[in-house]
């Protein structure tokens, strides 16, 4: 088989440190395109997609917003496998008629997420996980006939409707990554909340979350499942 391609929809305005962590983590031929600019492909000829994080609300009356909805839309009615990150999980939940909300409060930094041990995408990651979290959106309703399979105290952290799933989490930051965006939040928290983020990113915790990284490989596998099938069938 030849080398999976995947269009990376990166909707971060910090587009360079997404895109690093992205490209890091993902072992695929990948094609980025930065939204908020206007990037978008112009197909689907891709074995899969996955969308990023983004300081951006799903609910805002953005053009590139609109823009990037339709193109996964048509991306998920063409048979796409799609991953959704953050930004994305709530986008991807948008598109397929969940309903995203205002939290009212802050989840950021190393928290716990449970998860039912049947979802394919975290197989080999224990049910009860240490990841990165920074969000004041969530999805209060997924989509009709969607797979919830990972929460905490917070709301949904992952979902699958058909080929596309959704984590709310991080689990494509490094520490350099968490520090910063951290520290970016000091016109939204407190500094002693932020501090006390900041004393919770060490190695310990960044070496526990790292076994969340495992979705990567589980979501590209299911892609070069996918890809087979296809194959199989023309």
């Amino acid at each position: 088989m030849s080398r999976r391609r995947i269009a990376l929809l990166n909707a971060a305005h910090a587009a360079v440190d997404t895109r690093r962590n992205f490209h890091r983590e993902l072992d695929a031929d990948i094609e980025t395109f930065h939204c908020p600019s206007g990037e978008l492909p112009d197909s689907y000829a891709y074995d899969g997609f996955v969308v990023t994080g983004s300081a951006a609300s799903v609910y805002w009356d953005r053009a590139w917003i609109g823009r990037l909805k339709t193109w996964v839309g048509g991306a998920v009615e063409a048979g796409l496998p799609g991953l959704g990150v953050c930004y994305g999980h709530q986008l991807l939940a948008d598109v397929l008629g969940g309903r995203i909300e205002d939290m009212g409060s802050y989840e950021i930094g190393y928290r716990t997420v449970d998860h039912n041990g049947e979802s394919r995408l975290l197989a080999g990651v224990d049910e009860s996980m240490t990841v990165f979290t920074t969000h004041s959106d969530r999805v209060a309703e997924p989509p009709p006939g969607a797979e919830v399979f990972a929460a905490n105290d917070y709301g949904i952290h992952g979902f699958r409707k058909g080929r596309a799933f959704g984590v709310q989490f991080h689990p494509e930051y490094d520490m350099e990554t968490a520090e910063q965006v951290t520290t970016g939040k000091d016109d939204e928290l407190s500094t002693d909340r932020i501090q006390a983020v900041l004393d919770g990113i060490h190695e310990e915790n960044y070496a526990a979350a790292c076994e969340a990284k495992r979705l990567f490989d589980n979501f590209l596998a299911y892609v070069d499942e996918i890809s087979r099938e296809r194959a199989a069938a023309d």
